[in-house]
């Protein structure tokens, strides 16, 4: 005879794709009836915005079709409570990058030498090569991802806990999305430790292979928050081939390397740009500083970036040149350079991981 108990039992092999536990261990299956060959349960979830929902349903309904005298499977959905998330996820201070296999830290000594724009194309490029990718905007004095991704909506809360918006095949999330468009924002020092503390620690971040995060330049109290917040951190340094930007690099460099953070190369940015009336190449910032660097701490040059006009449409628009143009030479670049930091990072990925890749639209 079908009964309850017989439906629990069927359903018990169920995973949840992420946890990578079963829907009844973890209290996410709940409410079953049984009437008349009709199964009817509730399946709650971690959010509501959970991007596994409708596989998680599909394969109740195919388990449960499999059950004799089972004629019909309705599955109605549900959000955890808040005291239910924090029953299954304990807080602590980095309770959401639980998932996280690898975290990113895009650093430069200076401002103005396009980190930013190198974190969000090197995101995008981790992410059609079909990793899962975050991308933490922890900027907390100049957030602008939100405008170089053309971002205009606020996280949705579930509970005390953040929901990174998605764009592009990113999970996204920054201050600039959490304050008013333009709005001057004013950090002292424990400030701004909270404020990175709670973008790490309180955003549910999900199952990621890489969370790329945009640190602001300098060596002040950010730096020193995320080098001192992270285990098992990688800092990518940007630098232009100027001495005075290798000044600022070098300094950068000291510090993470204090706090026993790896860094797993260089990117010289502003290389050299082509004018279209020679094909040599101008280079406006001199020549050499990031092969100089290269030496003197014995880290990788990951890749050279040229000046091209593309990428600054491209920020200004909010269409990023990897997904206007991944294929440009530019794009081209950014890939060669996310596939010698999965090399340095030992990052290994069977195909039935891959996310998709990301799309234009908006």
């Amino acid at each position: 005879m079908l009964n309850t108990r017989r439906v629990l039992d069927a359903v018990k092999g169920v995973m949840d794709p992420e946890l990578k536990k079963s829907l009844l261990e973890l209290g996410m299956i709940r409410d079953v009836h049984v009437e008349n060959g009709l199964v009817r349960l509730t399946l709650a979830l971690t959010t509501s915005k959970c991007p596994k929902k409708n596989v998680m349903v599909a394969e109740i309904q195919r388990v449960l079709g499999t059950v004799p005298d089972v004629k019909g499977v309705e599955v109605m959905l549900a959000t955890m409570s808040t005291d239910e998330l924090q029953r299954l996820f304990p807080k602590h201070p980095l309770a959401g990058m639980d998932r996280v296999r690898h975290v990113l830290a895009v650093a430069s000594g200076k401002g103005g030498v396009g980190k930013t724009t190198i974190a969000v194309n090197v995101a995008l490029a981790l992410a059609v090569k079909g990793y899962r990718v975050g991308l933490l905007d922890a900027d907390v004095y100049g957030p602008s991802i939100p405008v170089m991704l053309g971002l205009d909506e606020s996280p949705e809360w579930e509970g005390e806990i953040m929901i990174p918006v998605e764009k592009f095949g990113l999970r996204v999330m920054s201050l600039g999305m959490l304050t008013e468009q333009g709005q001057a924002i004013v950090w002292r020092g424990p400030l701004v430790s909270k404020a990175i503390n709670q973008l790490l620690g309180q955003v549910m971040w999900g199952e990621l292979d890489y969370l790329v995060i945009d640190l602001p330049p300098g060596t002040g109290d950010p730096s020193i928050t995320v080098a001192q917040s992270i285990p098992n951190a990688a800092v990518l340094m940007v630098t232009t081939p100027q001495e005075v930007a290798l000044a600022d690099v070098r300094r950068s460099i000291e510090l993470f390397r204090k706090f026993n953070i790896s860094i797993v190369g260089l990117v010289e940015n502003m290389s050299y740009f082509f004018c279209g009336h020679t094909e040599k190449p101008i280079e406006i910032f001199g020549r050499g500083g990031g092969e100089k660097m290269s030496r003197e701490f014995g880290l990788p040059l990951l890749g050279k970036i040229a000046i091209d006009l593309e990428i600054g449409k491209g920020a200004d628009s909010g269409i990023p040149l990897m997904v206007s143009a991944p294929d440009s030479e530019a794009g081209r670049n950014f890939q060669l350079m996310a596939e010698r930091i999965v090399e340095v990072t030992g990052h290994g990925m069977q195909h039935s991981d891959r996310a998709p890749k990301p799309s234009s639209g908006r």
